[in-house]
């Protein structure tokens, strides 16, 4: 069997752990249920006077279809706290120390954290879509748009879930851990997710539209609405891509480092 075949094996492994864990501490509806709490207090609370400002007809409706997309990147956010929080749990509890000692890829350890993750996003985004068509989302795309929203948002998913392995690995503790990927739940609300950057003061508006998460939403919202993409989606691949590679080389270099005494 080739190295490759067993660092499969052993991902595979690894997940299945994971998933294990993921019955025991289920954690999904709490990565739903923040986004979901948001989507129907904007909509219902604030919904009627931030529709009135977009460019449309200006009803509640049309704020629906606006938030949907950035509630859904904010469900993909929110993975980075389960992700962060069991691998910092393998730290503290000696896990990660006993598989440094065995013939195991350092690879397959994080990433079985890693696609549980994404399962369990993609788990959670499926209840966040089930809220929104509830309370009046309506896309207009076609299946090969939805295919193509789904797609952006799994890769998208692993980025954050390499992102919030390398954090779980980087706290000292699990307290840390659930910390450390907060600011992740704020970009939505400092971008394009709940109001037009045009909207914004200068600096603020400058931020939003250069930071990682307004091209990503853009692009899901031009998928599923129709809307115009533009070069969003070469910026939105560009950043998970990205993302996803300085976190999985950072949370390597973590991995192997020697325990401090």
């Amino acid at each position: 069997m080739t190295a490759f075949r067993y660092a499969l094996t052993e991902t595979r492994t690894m997940l299945r752990r994971n998933l294990r864990r993921m019955r025991r501490y289920p954690t999904v509806q709490y990565q739903a249920g923040i986004p979901a709490f948001f989507l129907v207090l904007f909509v219902y609370v604030l919904g009627g006077t931030l529709g009135a400002g977009l460019a449309v007809s200006g009803t509640r409706a049309d704020y629906v279809a606006y938030l949907t997309p950035g509630i859904l990147i904010m469900t993909v956010a929110g993975g980075a706290t389960g992700t962060a929080v069991a691998v910092a749990m393998d730290m503290t509890e000696g896990i990660i120390a006993r598989f440094r000692t065995m013939a195991i890829s350092r690879g397959s350890v994080l990433a079985g954290h890693v696609l549980g993750s994404v399962i369990q996003t993609i788990l959670a985004l499926a209840i966040v879509v089930v809220v929104a068509l509830l309370i009046g989302f309506r896309p207009t795309s076609n299946p090969l748009a939805w295919l193509g929203a789904l797609a952006l948002l799994a890769l998208i998913a692993v980025a954050i879930a390499w992102l919030g392995a390398a954090l779980g690995l980087a706290a000292g503790s699990v307290e840390s851990a659930s910390n450390l990927p907060f600011p992740l739940l704020l970009l939505p609300f400092f971008g394009s997710g709940f109001v037009p950057t045009d909207s914004m003061p200068d600096p603020l508006r400058l931020f939003a539209e250069n930071q990682p998460f307004t091209p990503m939403i853009d692009t899901v919202r031009g998928l599923l609405l129709g809307t115009p993409i533009g070069t969003n989606a070469i910026a939105a691949v560009a950043w998970s891509l990205a993302i996803a590679a300085a976190s999985y080389v950072w949370a390597l270099k973590l991995y192997a480092r020697e325990p401090a005494h």
